[in-house]
């Protein structure tokens, strides 16, 4: 059994899914903490004319101390949702898939979701559903299982019984590899490369939202992603 894990990002990046391909689950850390400053589980980028197109759904923060992402609302005191939308669909009305996925990601935006976990989830099955992914998606709050750092991911390890653990190479320095050894738990590195794909508006951006490669490229992308 091998597992990997990733917060859950909003609009994830191909990196994402490609660790996702490499493992037989994967663990969504939602009872881990929410960033204080900038960081990806609200925010994401896809592309339009003018270079990197921002998407930010606001969550409340202020007076709520430190937050682990499961506990994190959204704000609705501007109508973000439709502004994201009406993002999209501009910037890739002339994509040659946008009339396959735009009306599901659209459906998604007009739930109304509380928390920004749901959304997200939500946007993360899409993506599972499109790039025919099989595999197992756990959310770590649903598991019980918690601790800080390397030890984190031993008890995930254990709990679903994984002999290995998949990551990139610059999770490295953030993990305690001989402690994970004794445990009995490999790591297997694997290595992304991010991959050059056709997109509309000018010179290539990489690491961009995969809905961006899904609305360029279709059901090729999980071939493109797989490719690295």
């Amino acid at each position: 059994m091998t597992v990997t894990t990733h917060q859950p990002i909003l609009l994830p990046w191909p990196g994402f899914f490609f660790k996702a391909l490499k493992a037989d689950c994967i663990v969504v850390l939602d009872n881990v903490q929410f960033p204080r400053g900038r960081g990806w589980v609200n925010r994401n980028r896809l592309k339009n004319q003018n270079g990197e197109l921002w998407l930010t759904v606001p969550v409340w923060k202020k007076g709520r101390g430190l937050q682990m992402i499961r506990e994190v609302e959204i704000c609705y005191e501007t109508d973000w949702q439709r502004k994201h939308l009406q993002s999209i669909w501009q910037s890739y009305a002339n994509a040659p898939y946008i009339k396959e996925y735009y009306p599901l990601v659209e459906s998604i935006y007009n739930e109304n979701h509380t928390m920004l976990i749901d959304f997200n989830l939500k946007i993360i099955r899409f993506h599972w559903e499109a790039l025919a992914l099989k595999t197992k998606l756990y959310l770590q709050s649903d598991l019980g299982v918690t601790g800080n750092g390397t030890d984190l991911i031993i008890n995930i390890c254990k709990h679903l019984k994984a002999e290995t653990y998949v990551t990139l190479p610059i999770v490295e320095k953030y993990l305690d590899v001989s402690k994970m050894n004794q445990c009995g738990i490999q790591i297997r590195f694997v290595r992304y490369d991010p991959p050059i794909y056709p997109q509309l508006w000018g010179d290539f951006i990489y690491n961009l939202s995969t809905l961006d490669m899904l609305l360029n490229c279709g059901k090729k992308s999980r071939e493109i992603i797989c490719g690295n």
